[in-house]
């Protein structure tokens, strides 16, 4: 099998490949090529016996995507993005990545498959930010989309774009809507979301850390190990049972601000509670109290896809995975 990964040095495609280079087999097949591909050229996988292709490339460039499909991959994961506050602040930067990166890619595919009758898995990582404005308190998997940033309205063009590309029989495409991913590791980005990360990440490493908001917003997250499993199950899942509606809501856990304190004070402690210093922003605050705070996902959850139960256990996670297994 062949898999190629777009964004492949991001957050996610780099714990992603760091998964598929252990994995020898994937539905029945073994995993014999990965291609890597982001702007900045992505790290060599440790310990992957096949062929490994990383290439620094910009798929919203014209005539990219038609050279990086001539390999024919079996599996394509598409992760390219710009992140949410990003896209808002710079609104044409955030449609020429999220939507023309896209849609170059989906194109090439097209195009290609014209030819030798090539169709690909392809595998596009949404968002919950699809959902927007006046919410119900749950949302249920047949809620339509509401965005209410240009970041969520490029993630549902391109959801809109990936269903009729399935329908038309020149890709099998599933969307994974992903919750928002805490607790990230790294620097902090320009995400809109980043404080969810931040106000663990920085006072478990003894740095001080800005909360923008109010401790009573509530929000749908996973952690970045729960986000590699929606791919990896997203690979080998019969796509047939997804019917005419490929796009999925993905599980996660709904906890406030002050919940996710109330978990880190019983992680490390109240010094690390009090590296946490309030500094609101009013952007911040209005572009995550229109976003979703709960969500039923019942048909991904029927299909096999997991998440945490508790927020204790996506902190955990982060100590487990980013600092050796032990809160400092």
């Amino acid at each position: 099998m062949h898999i190629m990964i777009t964004g492949a040095a991001g957050m996610v495609g780099r714990k992603l490949v760091e998964k598929l280079a252990g994995t020898r087999t994937l539905a029945g097949a073994p995993l014999e090529r990965l291609t890597l591909l982001d702007v900045i050229e992505p790290a060599a996988p440790a310990g992957f016996a096949g062929t490994v292709q990383r290439q620094a490339i910009d798929l919203a460039t014209p005539g990219v995507a038609q050279t990086l499909v001539e390999s024919r991959p079996e599996v394509i994961i598409h992760l390219a993005a710009i992140v949410s506050g990003e896209a808002e602040m710079d609104f044409e930067k955030g449609y020429r990545v999220n939507l023309d990166g896209t849609r170059q890619i989906l194109e090439a595919i097209r195009l290609a498959g014209q030819k030798d009758g090539w169709c690909p898995r392809f595998i596009f990582a949404s968002s919950i930010g699809v959902f927007g404005g006046a919410l119900p308190a749950l949302i249920e998997d047949d809620y339509v989309l509401t965005p209410q940033t240009s970041y969520g309205a490029q993630k549902t063009m391109c959801e809109l774009l990936l269903a009729d590309y399935t329908r038309r029989g020149f890709i099998h495409g599933i969307g994974i809507r992903l919750p928002t991913i805490c607790v990230r590791p790294g620097k902090p980005n320009r995400a809109a979301s980043g404080f969810f990360s931040g106000i663990i990440r920085e006072p478990l490493t003894g740095k001080e850390a800005i909360l923008p908001v109010g401790t009573d917003v509530r929000h749908w997250m996973a952690s970045p190990r729960s986000a590699v499993g929606f791919l990896m199950h997203a690979i080998e899942l019969d796509l047939a049972r997804l019917g005419n509606r490929p796009n999925l809501t993905m599980p996660g856990l709904s906890v406030t601000v002050g919940e996710q304190i109330a978990a880190l004070e019983r992680v490390a402690g109240h010094k690390a509670v009090a590296l946490i210093r309030p500094e609101p922003d009013a952007m911040i605050d209005h572009i995550v109290r229109e976003w979703p705070q709960a969500f039923n996902p019942a048909r991904a959850l029927s299909l096999g896809f997991r998440a945490e139960s508790r927020f204790d256990e996506i902190i955990k996670v982060f100590v487990e995975d980013e600092l050796g297994g032990r809160v400092p």
